[in-house]
């Protein structure tokens, strides 16, 4: 036998952990947040499948320069050989921040984690699907250092104590923590009590969300770039709309990032 320095020997307490870990599993088996069956090779801190990792739908080039979704269609030709890579539902609507970027399509295994992240009180998803920005960050060589803040979207008051936390902050937080950047809370806010966008048209989200934000401290955002944190972009509605109110108190730069669109 082998022990060390101490007197322990490390080979029986390793085996007696695998052993220890082994009847965990068996009386609380694993089990995928996104699909519901046992995890027998744990791929993100044990949560997620790498079935249903691997199934994530990654949104791809070529992205439109507004919204950031693949562009479906040949991009729209403005004036004598110049083209210009917007989408056509960008050039109907007249969005606020300079660029959005999403890593994901909001389908399959990555809707029903970011429904579960925001409704089922599972903050700690925000650290795998904050790993898809972050990677995302990194392929696509995004310029966050550039970006002077991190800027969560806020909730309104009455729906953070419902929730009990913002998935934004949380999702800030680890970008912030992986690029070494300061998130800026407290400042922007969502003074506006709405109704949940989702329930909305495209057109009544604008109508809904118009003046809901407000910035504290003018100060803290002036000739600033500024990286817009939130989980999904729909229409764009609410990011725009927190950028227009960024942009009023005097920010420079506004980039949207969010896990999926």
């Amino acid at each position: 036998m082998v022990f060390d320095k101490d007197g322990f020997n490390w080979y029986y307490i390793n085996m007696f952990r695998a052993l220890l870990n082994s009847l965990v599993d068996i009386i609380y088996p694993r089990i995928c947040l996104a699909c519901k069956h046992k995890i027998d090779n744990a791929h993100i801190d044990n949560l997620i499948c790498k079935k249903c990792w691997s199934s994530i739908k990654k949104n791809l080039p070529p992205f439109c320069h507004s919204c950031g979704r693949r562009l479906k269609t040949q991009p729209l030709r403005a004036g004598a050989g110049f083209t210009k890579s917007i989408c056509p539902a960008c050039v109907k609507t007249n969005l606020h921040f300079d660029r959005a970027f999403s890593p994901c399509i909001y389908d399959g295994a990555v809707k029903k984690l970011i429904h579960l992240f925001k409704y089922a009180r599972k903050d700690y998803l925000g650290q795998p699907l904050s790993k898809l920005m972050i990677e995302f960050i990194k392929e696509y060589n995004l310029p966050i250092k550039y970006m002077d803040y991190i800027v969560p979207v806020p909730l309104h008051a009455i729906k953070l104590r419902e929730r009990e936390f913002n998935q934004a902050d949380i999702l800030s937080e680890h970008i912030a923590e992986e690029f070494n950047k300061v998130v800026l809370k407290n400042n922007l806010m969502r003074h506006k009590f709405t109704k949940t966008q989702a329930e909305l048209k495209a057109d009544e989200r604008i109508l809904n969300i118009k003046g809901s934000f407000s910035v504290i401290k003018s100060e803290g955002v002036k000739g600033k770039n500024l990286l817009l944190v939130d989980d999904v972009l729909t229409t764009g509605a609410t990011a725009s709309e927190a950028a227009l109110t960024l942009k009023e108190a005097g920010a420079n730069i506004v980039f949207v990032l969010t896990v999926a669109n």
